[in-house]
């Protein structure tokens, strides 16, 4: 079945840490080595699973990663794997995948597409080819999109059946305690502003046919890296 908010809501329930603060990118066709570089980031230890992932990142935070380069330059965690021909950077608390000024550098030469959101409920989400931003917008407000498929045929429709709510309600948000959009499995309903960034998800894996799962997340080897703050 194509993939749907629905399909994500794990994330929340198993990361709830790390849904409230993340960023994804993934960029088609280069190693996770090559991803590392790309963030100009200096290579670190493995860890297995996305929950190491979290934890490595925690101590990193604390300032009790003795594993960090020393010097006095700000640097974030960025944490690569690959799945099915793509790097995958993550990046707890983080947010390099989603600048403007990072994301063509990264995308260099192939297909990029990144979501990011922090703890105040900034979001956004990038596909990019090359120089070519093909789509942005922020998933909180589908509506208001820029690139060169924002308004291409079949893009809302997408959208929508990601689960974003292109409806004027689906932009504001949700009453405490009252669950909007359609019931999971209606595949082609939008999920309200609930589950905008589980949607995110959901369009990464239809831009990219990289299926995220817990499973996949837990059992996969990551290299963490230090990436200098621009």
């Amino acid at each position: 079945m194509p993939a749907h908010a629905t399909d994500f809501t794990w994330f929340e329930e198993r990361y709830p840490d790390l849904a409230e603060a993340y960023c994804l990118t993934q960029v088609q066709g280069i190693s996770a080595d090559e991803l590392l570089r790309r963030f100009d980031a200096v290579p670190g230890r493995p860890v297995t699973g996305l929950a190491a992932v979290v934890e490595a990142w925690e101590t990193f935070d604390d300032g009790e990663d003795e594993h960090a380069p020393d010097g006095d330059e700000d640097l974030m965690l960025v944490a690569v794997t690959e799945f099915d021909g793509w790097a995958v950077a993550v990046e707890v608390n983080g947010y390099l995948g989603s600048l403007w000024d990072a994301v063509p550098r990264l995308a260099e030469g192939t297909r990029l597409v990144s979501h990011f959101r922090n703890c105040n409920a900034v979001d956004s989400f990038h596909w990019q080819e090359g120089a070519a931003n093909r789509l942005h917008f922020e998933p909180l407000f589908p509506t208001q999109r820029d690139g060169e498929d924002a308004e291409a045929p079949g893009t809302a429709e997408l959208l929508a059946h990601c689960g974003f709510d292109l409806t004027d309600d689906g932009q504001a948000e949700a009453e405490p305690g009252v669950e909007s959009g359609a019931a999971a499995g209606t595949e082609a309903a939008g999920a309200g502003p609930r589950l905008h960034t589980e949607a995110a998800f959901a369009l990464a894996e239809r831009l990219t046919d990289v299926r995220l799962t817990p499973e996949r997340l837990d059992a996969a080897g990551f290299r963490l890296g230090y990436a200098p703050v621009p």
